[in-house]
């Protein structure tokens, strides 16, 4: 049977059309793979010389501690040997005179007791970020020491006031405060303490207790002991591994924080010698 010519020509036409299709790979839909984010480092120290574009050491009365806080060329209370920061309390065996101020500007009484602060407060401040000190205590679990590593609102009204801004009192926004790192040596063996303080919205008025933990570590071994801001939270991690959250209490810190390095004494028990935290190195991160 013969077909007009154009019914063959359509046949033709819808056959080739069919043999591209079956050869022709289907079109893959657009991945929409969000990109992974990634720490980066905006601040190291390493702790090969004391920077003083990084620190500055910190002459303060807080807390009723007893020692005087003094610079490092007073009594080696701040020294930095062998790549590593030591801050110390040292006990000079006679009371001296203490110029250190609080923030009302009452004088500390005479003591025997000197120690090391540093702040990084005015040099390196970062809003949010993660925060890492690798540090540890040549001795732990004594009665009354007391040493930390911490962050605080950059517009403190602590000494040193050296901005125009610095008016806002702890711990209130602006002047928050987070602890990363706190060892009381006369509360539990082998523990320290970590969290944020809970601002009670006056000034001078902090919760805090509600909010922190005490975490087991072996005080006397380096560990890397940090904070981080994830989202909303704020994730505290002993070598990497979270070992504390404060769920949704990152959005009450917006503000620029600067870093603490001191060691206190808070009691009177009596200290022979000296006591020593040796940090080897402290950094800041960003989310790129």
């Amino acid at each position: 049977m013969k077909y007009p010519l154009t019914i063959l020509a359509i046949a033709v036409l819808f056959f080739a059309m069919s043999c591209t299709n079956e050869n022709k790979a289907p079109k893959k839909a657009k991945e929409n793979t969000p990109i992974a984010k990634a720490w980066e480092t905006d601040f190291f120290d390493d702790f090969e010389t004391f920077n003083e574009k990084n620190w500055q050491d910190q002459r303060i009365w807080v807390n009723n501690e007893k020692q005087c806080y003094v610079p490092d060329n007073a009594h080696g209370t701040r020294e930095v040997s062998e790549g590593t920061l030591k801050i110390k309390v040292i006990n000079v065996g006679e009371k001296i005179n203490c110029d250190n101020m609080d923030k009302h500007g009452k004088q500390h009484p005479e003591t025997q007791y000197v120690a090391g602060r540093i702040a990084s407060k005015n040099r390196k401040e970062f809003i949010k970020g993660r925060w890492t000190a690798k540090l540890k205590l040549q001795k732990s679990n004594v009665a009354s020491m007391f040493p930390a590593w911490w962050i605080l609102g950059a517009q403190n009204n602590e000494p040193p006031v050296q901005e125009a801004n610095e008016n806002i009192c702890w711990p209130l926004t602006g002047s928050g405060e987070i602890d990363i790192f706190e060892h009381h040596g006369d509360a539990k063996d082998d523990h320290f303490t970590t969290g944020p303080i809970h601002s009670l919205d006056t000034c001078d008025k902090g919760d805090w207790w509600t909010m922190r933990t005490d975490i087991p570590a072996n005080l006397e071994e380096y560990h890397e002991y940090a904070v981080e801001w994830e989202d909303s939270d704020l994730v505290f991690k002993v070598d990497g591994k979270e070992v504390h959250r404060s769920a949704g209490e990152g959005d009450k810190y917006p503000e620029p924080m600067f870093a603490i390095l001191n060691y206190a004494k808070i009691t009177d028990s009596p200290m022979e010698g000296e006591w020593v935290m040796e940090v080897d190195w402290v950094k800041h991160e960003y989310l790129k």
